[in-house]
């Protein structure tokens, strides 16, 4: 017992300097009280005094808010009851600093009342009294949420950095001259440079010749606008050759004075997606072609609504300007004895059906109708869905239907006319001598031979038209005065003219043309269709023949006369073999007029209605007409 306090008493004086200490360390913070007292009081941050053996002797509200303490407890806390186990060495390591009069800040955990770690900032501050240090001020400030932002930011960076070394896209930051001061390694991988050599270069220097004012002015909007630009050029690699690339455009801004820094580009390789868009631009191109260029007339309709109608079809309702189609309903087109076929096809398409090729009665913008052959297709346009209708003029086929028709006719025709000429000319021949000898003997009434007579011959004229027809005469060509065998020819029909009260003129703009032709075979022409026009005015009028040169080679006669006409019924059989109106006509005239004109390598033209009738006769001049 007595060596225990022989020991006590030995440690007295280690045990006195540290009494010592605290008490001049309470003595200075009783002293200083009123001069720190707001500071202290007030400070934001957590203070706590420690004597030299760690003990805490003071704290202010900061602190004692801090760590959960009330000021009761914190007056019994040591240093080591703050700090987790394993922060506890680094804690002391500054402690021992501060003791022997060394300023200290770090950063460590501290735990609370209720044993959550926060983050701390912590200096040691000496507190000197008399020449020694008799303990340490220990300002601590939480820095736990300062820490998990850092650590955000550190994992966003990181992420950023792992995406930007990572990426197929090129990242590129350029300062506002527009050198490169940044590229992402995935630069090596797109253009083939490596990150070195293109640093300080410009980006538009590696922009294709055609595309860099394109380029400039999307970077030039970025930095004027201050905000994000998008904008596909192509972009020159290691290699030589181009590439297409879509570069979105972001403004680096300071926030104290709104001024871009610089302009990050995130560059992507668009190549393929391009070659795929120029590819569908050009089958997008080559179907509006098909379409547009198409010889049927083609229609995009959705309900009763024209939306497209190409050039062929234009022209083929008559429109100058497909504007004058567009502004029409699909209904005005379509004539009203078709427009419930039309519905229904229409509702068939639209269920997604493919109607073939019907007849159609359609009406050009001036009201005529005329036949077409019409189909319906599902398709879309402008992402909609509508109906693709083919328009198929048929009026040359029919036409040539007709000619096919009427060249049956005559071949058959003529095989008909070659028989009955052989089978009639025969025995006319043997009545027609004995009729003969009998007249010369004398017997039987003189006007009945006459009649008999008379009715031969028209026999055999019409036996001569018909030998035509069977076996047309070779046709002999030669350089004729077109005006002087229609001078002839008038004088042929004028006394019969004459004494039908009608009245011939002739009207030439050019006194004489040259054409190479057959002259008799022409002239039969010329001769028919003026008698014909004779016969249709039995109580007299006027005929004009004119003549017009048409085009560089070519010369029009018009026939014109004043006569009843013809009705449409008529004037389409008009050429038929064998149709006539005459009682004594055979209808072979028109038929073989036609055929020598076309023979000659022109056309033929009639049109008639109630005020009369025009001829027009095309026919090629020769190479050089005569002046």
């Amino acid at each position: 017992m007595g060596e225990r306090n022989g020991k006590r008493k030995m440690n007295s004086p280690v045990e006195a300097i540290k009494s010592e200490k605290r008490m001049l360390l309470l003595k200075y913070l009783e002293e200083n009280h009123s001069r720190y007292e707001t500071l202290f009081s007030c400070n934001e941050d957590g203070i706590f005094v420690l004597d030299i053996e760690g003990h805490v002797v003071q704290s202010n509200p900061a602190f004692q808010q801090l760590t959960g303490y009330s000021h009761a407890e914190t007056d019994k806390l040591r240093l080591q009851f703050l700090f987790p186990i394993d922060h506890i060495n680094k804690v002391f390591h500054h402690f021992s600093n501060a003791v022997v009069g060394r300023f200290s800040n770090f950063d460590t955990k501290i735990i609370t009342n209720i044993g959550q770690i926060l983050d701390l900032n912590i200096t040691f501050i000496p507190i000197s009294e008399d020449d020694q240090i008799v303990g340490v001020r220990a300002v601590g400030k939480d820095i736990t949420e300062l820490k998990r932002k850092k650590e955000e930011i550190r994992k966003i960076e990181e992420m950023q950095r792992v995406l930007t070394d990572n990426i197929l896209d090129v990242i590129v930051s350029t300062n506002l001259q527009g050198e490169i001061v940044y590229v992402s390694p995935s630069c090596e991988y797109i253009l083939g440079f490596e990150q070195n050599e293109i640093i300080k270069e410009n980006l538009l220097s590696f922009v294709h010749p055609e595309d860099v004012e394109k380029a400039y002015q999307s970077r030039k909007m970025v930095l004027d606008s201050q905000e994000s630009g998008q904008e596909c050029y192509r972009i020159r690699k290691k290699s030589g050759e181009y590439l297409w690339v879509e570069s979105l455009c972001k403004p680096i801004i300071a926030h104290d004075t709104l001024h871009v820094l610089e302009i990050v580009s995130v560059i992507r390789d668009v190549t393929e997606r391009k070659k795929g868009e120029e590819e569908a631009k050009r089958r997008e191109e080559t179907y509006r072609d098909l379409v547009e260029y198409s010889p049927d007339a083609v229609i995009i309709a959705k309900d009763s609504e024209i939306l497209f109608i190409n050039d062929t079809g234009a022209r083929l309702f008559g429109a100058e300007d497909k504007k004058d189609i567009l502004n029409k309903s699909i209904g005005e087109i379509i004539h009203p004895d078709f427009h419930e076929i039309a519905r229904e096809r229409e509702i068939m398409v639209m269920e997604g059906n493919i109607t073939e090729f019907i007849e159609y009665k359609l009406l050009r913008l001036d009201g005529t109708p005329f036949v077409a052959e019409v189909k319906g297709i599902p398709t879309f346009y402008q992402n909609t869905p509508a109906r693709h209708i083919i328009i198929r003029d048929v009026t040359e086929r029919k036409k040539t239907h007709e000619l096919l028709l009427n060249s049956e006719k005559l071949n058959v025709a003529g095989q008909l006319a070659a028989g009955i000429a052989h089978e009639v000319r025969n025995p006319l021949t043997a009545i027609k001598g004995f009729l003969q000898l009998m007249e010369s003997e004398g017997e039987g009434n003189k006007s009945y031979f006459d009649i008999i007579e008379s009715e031969m011959d028209r026999i055999e004229l019409i036996l001569s038209e018909l030998l035509v027809l069977a076996k047309p005469h070779e046709l002999k060509f030669g350089p004729i005065d077109l005006i002087s065998l229609l001078e002839n020819v008038k004088t042929l029909i004028d006394t019969q003219a004459v004494i039908n009260g009608i009245r011939i003129e002739t009207k030439y703009n050019y006194q004489n043309f040259t054409i190479n032709s057959d002259k008799n075979q022409l002239k039969q022409v010329f001769i028919n269709i003026l008698k014909n026009a004779v016969e249709a005015m039995p109580q007299g009028g006027f005929i004009s023949i004119e003549v017009k040169q048409y085009g560089c080679n070519m010369v029009k006669i018009f026939f014109k006369d004043t006569g009843f006409g013809m009705s449409p019924e008529i004037l389409k059989r008009v050429g038929e073999p064998f149709f006539t109106t005459k009682e004594d006509g055979t209808g072979l005239g028109i038929m073989i007029s036609k055929q020598i004109i076309e023979n000659h390598g022109g056309t033929i033209n009639i049109w008639s209605d109630e005020q009369g009738t025009m001829i027009e006769v095309i026919l090629p001049i020769a190479s050089e007409r005569l002046h």
